[in-house]
């Protein structure tokens, strides 16, 4: 436990102190076994890691095998080589926080270390399959630097899912992880740059007045593919709700992630080249109504008014029919969690019914899952882009366009409690 104070070379600290370990007790996430050509090894350190190591991994001779868990934290990721490409660097979330070192000392060689085996051993990580933030995982070992620093490393491990756990096949003994993949941050990363672009094309034409720049061509690019990518990252949110409540035997799709991403920045990434040609982009001219001073202008980067007269088409079918259907399909998906919620709560109140528990504790019980049900649920909603729909409001009222302009400006604020909520909970 001392190398865990050694902050900046933790696991090679850890490697050093392997051999001379000597456990007095049992220790919580923390497993030793003995393993030779007649015996395999199978070592649980927590509940949710596991390790099987077959007779023939090592050359015979009796072999102490020791695994722990480690937090993630210790871990310092150093930035890519310039100099040779790192084929096999893998970037990610590491699964829960925690990595699992494996480590054997040979016991007739004066506790040598071993490294190299001559079967692969496997390793088995559990998840949460009903959280919604785990799409896909990679098996990946620590691969050292300079520094006490390193990075993930996929070379000689092999990744297999099932619906509960993460498979690991490796050829050697190392610091291993699982590094998973959450579509929250791509949808994160979208709406940051709606938010920026739209500060940026607003406060660019309050600089510059009325003089025309090519600048406010390309920030009104900017702002639609913000737009529609956060539009379409939402609509593959509400696609992953579908494939975890409906397909949930079988929602491994090979590089999922990839396919994804194709979609989620491609799809607004063609979009906007394609307006950008025709010359959609440019100087629009917002109507002010104002009781004191009459009637106003506001000028903005944004698909120019004289397109929009012209040609109204591209920006119905961008702004207005595109995230009605993308609301739309995603209420649906809402719908579905609504649903297999109050399906779960009726399962859980036949098997409570004709209980001996106090009555108190049990209505207690309910309000607290009816809370909690209310609160993912209006989490979802954020991470669906419900609140987009809202936008009809603001033709309506004045406050629907207060309550339209709070809700989504604070979207990204909502999803991170949601997700912060999620992560205390796993």
């Amino acid at each position: 436990m001392e190398c865990y104070h050694e902050i900046e070379d933790c696991h090679r600290c850890y490697e050093e102190k392997t051999a001379a370990c000597e456990l007095k007790r049992r220790i919580f996430s923390f497993s030793r076994q003995t393993v030779n050509s007649s015996l395999e090894g199978d070592m649980n350190p927590t509940f949710h890691h596991r390790i099987h190591i077959p007779s023939s991994a090592f050359k015979g001779a009796a072999t102490t095998v020791m695994a722990s868990v480690i937090n993630s934290t210790y871990f310092k990721l150093s930035p890519p080589q310039k100099s040779r490409f790192q084929f096999h660097r893998r970037e990610g979330t590491v699964l829960g926080g925690l990595v699992l070192a494996v480590k054997a000392v040979n016991m007739a060689e004066n506790g040598e270390i071993i490294r190299n085996l001559l079967q692969p051993i496997m390793l088995f990580f559990k998840h949460n399959k009903k959280s919604s933030q785990i799409t896909d995982g990679t098996c990946v070992f620590w691969q050292e630097s300079d520094n006490g620093t390193g990075y993930w490393s996929v070379k000689g491990c092999k990744t297999n899912k099932t619906e509960d756990e993460f498979i690991c096949s490796c050829d050697h003994l190392s610091f291993f992880a699982v590094l998973v993949v959450s579509l929250h941050m791509q949808l994160t990363g979208a709406m940051f740059c709606l938010h920026l672009s739209f500060l940026l094309c607003s406060f660019w034409e309050w600089l510059r007045k009325n003089e025309d720049s090519s600048i406010c061509l390309v920030l009104g690019l900017f702002l639609h593919w913000s737009l529609l990518a956060t539009l379409t990252w939402s609509a593959l949110e509400g696609f992953q709700i579908y494939l975890l409540l409906i397909r949930v035997f079988n929602i491994y799709i090979r590089r999922y992630l990839l396919k994804l991403c194709l979609v989620g920045w491609g799809f607004p990434t063609l979009v906007a080249t394609i307006c950008g040609i025709s010359g959609v982009y440019g100087k629009y001219t917002l109507q002010l109504r104002e009781t004191k001073n009459g009637n106003s202008t506001a000028q903005m980067c944004w698909i120019s008014s004289d397109f929009q007269s012209k040609r109204p088409l591209v920006s119905y079918i961008t702004t207005v029919a595109f995230p009605l259907l993308v609301v739309l399909f995603n209420a649906c998906m809402l719908g579905l969690v609504v649903c297999k919620m109050r399906k779960l709560r009726s399962d859980d109140k036949k098997m409570s019914f004709g209980s001996s528990s106090d009555w108190k504790e049990t209505n207690k019980e309910k309000k607290k899952r009816l809370w909690r049900d209310c609160v993912t649920v209006l989490g979802l909603s954020f991470v669906l882009g419900l609140p987009w729909g809202l936008a009809s409001t603001t033709y309506v009222s004045l406050a629907g366009i207060y309550i339209f302009t709070i809700l989504n400006s604070l979207q990204g604020l909502f999803i991170f409690l949601w997700s912060v909520g999620l992560a205390r909970k796993s």
